[in-house]
């Protein structure tokens, strides 16, 4: 009797999770490869401040995991994991319901020979007082349409109020304060993005009519984008200054309400929509499975992305793993996890077919860091990586390679043909559509 095939199961299906199972999808096909995610689409996730500003329709961005996993050949299950037996090697999933609230799919137990945990980050509150309650985050694509929509919703219900002002004794128009908490990359692109945005609700009469759209940029550091060179730093927050946007560095929240922040001394800063983007966590849930965490719920694990447990591997933002001649840990960013899955291939080919995997650990290499400051704008810093230098760059050059990146996940998930079609069908579409999402 023939052995049952090695099974890899990869849960989570983000930027590194999706581009792996792809990829063992196409060379070992779906008996061999399963892919869990909760959600029933995929769209890159550092686009999701775009789907936030309405300037990209997720309903023409995400694609079908049960389409990929045809084209791709992976095996594709929809649910959320909840628990994880070792002994009987099975991950135990929640009951997947509708948005009316009919069960799909019930609970299950998906059975693994070799686990593989991609299930990416949350936003991290830090226990501050009524953050949770009251602002957006950007986790995942339904809370980047919550934003939208309320933006979009917020400001068609001031306009007339503003116009009435204008009639009776010319009156100051009321405004929407709009803060965005911690200025890391999604909360610096967030305010590049609302600003263009904000330029298309003025084409359509939406804004300047009555409703001024203020943006106010929260950061507890001493500059912007903290991870990143100082000179990279700069040249962003000039640009959003330039632009209209007020950044206020040095300052920690110490309290969020319905209608404003407050700092640690007291001080009050009014708000009509607070977005919280300050810090990421891992789920909680990865500290109950018996396997060693970090402060963040991280899972720790070694050089070969292994954990405690030497059938569970984990990468991307979900794992603690070392940085090989930095003493230090890898950092949370998606070009990480892009290339801990093309590691991860070579790993798990070997686990299926029988063969040892390789011994070598995971060995980083930093290209540098991109921001896109809006649609014709971006910073950067990239890494010579054979002259050993670091050459800045920023404009629309910055913003074409920034763009390029999106590119390449796609090239990584559909392959070549598929990804110039979809770039190409973009380019046209745009001539059709609204400058931004407006239902």
């Amino acid at each position: 009797m023939p052995d049952l095939p090695h099974s890899v199961v990869i849960v989570g299906g983000g930027a590194g999770g999706l581009e792996l199972a792809a990829r063992l999808g196409r060379k070992f096909g779906p008996s061999h490869v399963v892919l869990i995610d909760k959600a029933e689409s995929h769209i890159w996730k550092p686009s999701l401040h775009e789907v936030a500003a309405g300037t990209l329709d997720i309903h023409r961005e995400d694609l079908s995991y049960f389409m990929l996993a045809r084209e791709s050949g992976f095996t594709f299950i929809q649910g959320e994991m909840h628990a994880l037996d070792r002994n009987a090697r099975e991950v135990l999933l929640l009951s997947v319901a509708g948005s009316t609230g009919l069960e799909i799919f019930p609970a299950r137990r998906v059975g693994y020979d070799t686990l593989v945990l991609a299930i990416g980050s949350r936003t991290n509150f830090f226990g501050t007082p009524g953050a949770r309650e009251h602002a957006i985050t950007l986790d995942s694509t339904e809370q980047a349409e919550r934003f939208r929509q309320r933006l979009l919703n917020l400001m068609v219900r001031r306009i007339p109020a503003g116009q009435h002002g204008d009639d009776a004794g010319g009156a100051e128009p009321p405004g929407l304060d709009i803060a965005i908490v911690g200025a890391g990359a999604t909360g610096v692109e967030l305010a590049a993005e609302l600003l263009e945005a904000r330029a298309g609700l003025a084409y359509y009469g939406l804004h300047g009519h009555g409703c001024e759209m203020r943006i106010t940029l929260i950061e507890g550091a001493d500059r912007i984008l903290s991870a990143l060179p100082p000179k990279l730093s700069f040249a962003a927050q000039s640009l959003l200054e330039s632009r209209g946007v007020e950044v206020l560095t040095g300052l920690r929240i110490a309290g969020v309400s319905a209608d404003h922040l407050s700092d640690q001394d007291g001080r009050r800063y009014p708000t009509d929509l607070c977005v919280w983007a300050a810090g990421i966590e891992a789920p909680a849930m990865l500290g109950e499975l018996g396997l060693e965490t970090n402060r963040v719920n991280q899972l720790v694990v070694d050089a070969q992305l292994r954990t405690a447990d030497p059938r569970i591997y984990a990468f991307g933002d979900c794992a603690q793993a070392p940085w090989i001649g930095q003493n230090s840990n890898l950092p949370a960013r998606a070009q990480v996890a892009h290339q801990q899955a093309a590691f991860l291939y070579d790993a798990m080919s070997a686990r299926i077919r029988g063969a040892p995997a390789p011994s070598r650990g995971f060995a980083f290499r930093d290209y540098g860091s991109l921001v896109s400051i809006g649609h014709n704008r971006g910073v950067g810093n990239l890494m010579g990586v054979l002259s050993g230098k670091s050459w800045f760059v920023e404009g629309l050059v910055a913003r074409l390679m920034y763009m390029s990146l999106h590119l390449t996940h796609h090239l990584a998930v559909l392959g070549f043909g598929r990804t110039a079609a979809l770039a190409l069908g973009r380019l046209l579409l745009k001539r059709g559509t609204p400058r931004v999402k407006l239902h």
